[in-house]
Formats: C-alpha cells, sequence, structure tokens
C-alpha cells in the first residue's frame, strides 16, 4: 500500500512542478513582450496581456451572443469577452494572443471587453 501512495504523489508532484514551470515561462515570455501580468493590471487602465488562451466558449449575454476566452499568462486568469461575435478565425484553445483594452471586474470575474488582439506563434 506504502508503494501506491509512493507513486501516487510522485506523479502528482511531477504534474505540479510541470504546471509552476510553464507558469514560469508564460511569465517570461509576458515581461519580456513588455506586457503586464494579469496580476498587477489595474481596473480601467489601458493594459497590453500576453498569454494562451485556455478555453473558448459561446455564452450568450443579456440575449446577444458573446465569446469568451480564458486568458492565462503564468500570473493570473483574465477573461476576454467578444460581444455579438459567435467565433473568431484564430481565437481558440492553446492559442498564444496579445491583447489590448481596459479590464473591468463583474462578480469578482477579471474581464476585458472587445479587445484588440493579435494572434501570436505557439
Amino acid at each position: 500500500m506504502a508503494s501506491r501512495s509512493g507513486r501516487l504523489r510522485t506523479s502528482l508532484n511531477r504534474w505540479a512542478s510541470h504546471s509552476t514551470q510553464e507558469a514560469r515561462e508564460l511569465r517570461d515570455v509576458t515581461l519580456r513582450a513588455g506586457c503586464c501580468p494579469v496580476n498587477e493590471a489595474k481596473d480601467r487602465e489601458m493594459v497590453a496581456i500576453e498569454g494562451i488562451l485556455k478555453t473558448v466558449t459561446l455564452r450568450p449575454r443579456g440575449g446577444v451572443p458573446a465569446l469568451e476566452a480564458e486568458l492565462f499568462d503564468g500570473s493570473g486568469i483574465l477573461t476576454l469577452v467578444w460581444l455579438g461575435r459567435r467565433r473568431i478565425a484564430g481565437i481558440e484553445p492553446g492559442r498564444a494572443i496579445q491583447v489590448q483594452g481596459r479590464i473591468g471586474v463583474h462578480d469578482e470575474t477579471r474581464l476585458m471587453f472587445n479587445p484588440r488582439y493579435d494572434l501570436r506563434a505557439s
């Protein structure tokens, strides 16, 4: 039984260290690009943020279609919302992207509506 928990613990440690290494690399890419990390970005100020899209979903807001994507830059997650859009070519999970706009907060979620974006090579 001890060897089972030992293998599980080893697997979990390997997974956790891989996740933290990925986050560290993303933070480095963000800083080299001259962008602001998500956790340091101030609300209602123009910011540029670079990261990886984790999820992309279609979620109506107030009866209007809205494409939502979660951007992860190694320091935090920012939800991007394009109102009136059902699909945008190139906006897909795993894609590297740089966005510019103003960050707002709604129900403790940090959002950026209709950001300008540049798709990056992964």
